[in-house]
């Protein structure tokens, strides 16, 4: 695809659920192709849409964590930095992981300020409901990041009670990282509140795409420290995206698929992050409807345009569930499919 017109965004493309071959919904997806440079080189919709990129920033959120020597201080592998950038499903794998890194902080749920919520994996659930258990923070799919921003505090001496907070240090100098690798000011992004009770913040779909890119080339944007910081995210996002979301979710199997060519964070309401360290490009994509279904599918699309998913790939990435809709007695409903030549 040639490079868009920006003064004239290109057409979003349009991810179709069709029932028995007749179209039944439509959900508009944007996404960007940019370059550490910032150049966008395809892009489908607004490529200056101001999106709430949501969990997609969390490995700029991980920054502070090693930019800090928080990570060096508190011997944080990479299964726990995984963890750190994570909306994990709430498997033991995941709980229990993140319940030892907060008891070697000398910390408890007590201290996570992201609240509870069941796990996202219905049979963790199932399981917790089983042993009449309640949810607790550590299921929280961002139990992790959590984690990693108490253990970012203690290092640096800053209080850890209230470190979600807008106003809190902390966050103030995370905002400033999402300035300083998305070229986008501080004060031209709109704040509100995650559902883990963080600050989010709003940008152009363009600026998450450039941030995603600069940590595809570190080299080229970033000065050592950061570069670093980068290159060990990467590492552990590449090495465990089992940690990163879970078994049965297009974020990890994407992952698995590709064989750790393309890193993909995604965000609540249809958002990806991404990036190809090899090719040195970052991607973002948004459904206009926050669809997560429709946004996978267009990663799905990304991923051929870049020929990260090569023939065989895109066949197996086109052919999992999270396209095909069944009966409750598992009879073939409906499929989704985004664009022309999406295998049926």
């Amino acid at each position: 695809m040639s490079t868009p017109d920006r003064a004239a965004p290109a057409a979003p493309e349009t991810v179709t659920l069709f029932r028995n071959g007749y179209p039944e919904s439509h959900h508009r997806v944007s996404a960007v192709v940019a370059d550490a440079a910032g150049r966008v080189l395809h892009a489908w919709g607004d490529a200056d849409a101001t999106v709430f990129p949501r969990s997609a920033l969390k490995p700029l959120q991980a920054l502070p964590l090693l930019e800090s020597g928080a990570a060096e201080a508190f011997a944080v592998s990479d299964e726990e930095l995984a963890l750190a950038i994570a909306s994990h499903n709430g498997l033991p794998m995941h709980v229990e992981r993140v319940a030892a890194w907060l008891a070697r902080l000398g910390l408890s749920t007590d201290d996570l300020e992201c609240g509870a919520h069941p796990p996202f994996d219905a049979g963790a659930t199932k399981s917790l409901y089983h042993d009449h258990a309640e949810p607790n923070p550590l299921h929280n799919n961002c139990s992790g990041k959590h984690t990693g921003m108490l253990a970012t505090c203690l290092h640096l001496g800053l209080p850890t009670a209230g470190y979600s907070r807008p106003e809190h240090p902390l966050q103030q100098r995370i905002l400033e990282v999402y300035a300083e690798t998305t070229g986008t000011p501080a004060a031209a992004m709109p704040q509100g509140i995650d559902g883990c009770s963080l600050p989010a913040a709003a940008m152009p779909l363009a600026g998450l795409a450039r941030a995603m890119a600069r940590f595809a080339a570190p080299e080229e944007h970033f000065d050592a420290d950061r570069a670093a910081a980068a290159r060990r995210i990467c590492r552990a996002w590449a090495a465990h995206p089992e940690l990163v979301a879970g078994p049965s979710t297009f974020n990890t199997d994407a992952m698995s698929l590709t064989a750790g060519r393309a890193l993909l964070k995604r965000g609540a309401q249809g958002v990806y992050g991404g990036l190809v360290p090899d090719l040195g490009l970052g991607l973002a994509v948004k459904a206009e409807s926050g669809s997560s279904i429709a946004a996978d599918a267009m990663t799905a699309v990304v991923l051929r345009t870049l020929g990260v998913a090569d023939e065989t790939i895109w066949r197996r990435m086109t052919d999992l569930p999270y396209f095909k809709e069944t009966s409750w007695r598992g009879l073939p409903a409906g499929e989704y499919r985004p664009v022309e030549g999406w295998p049926g």
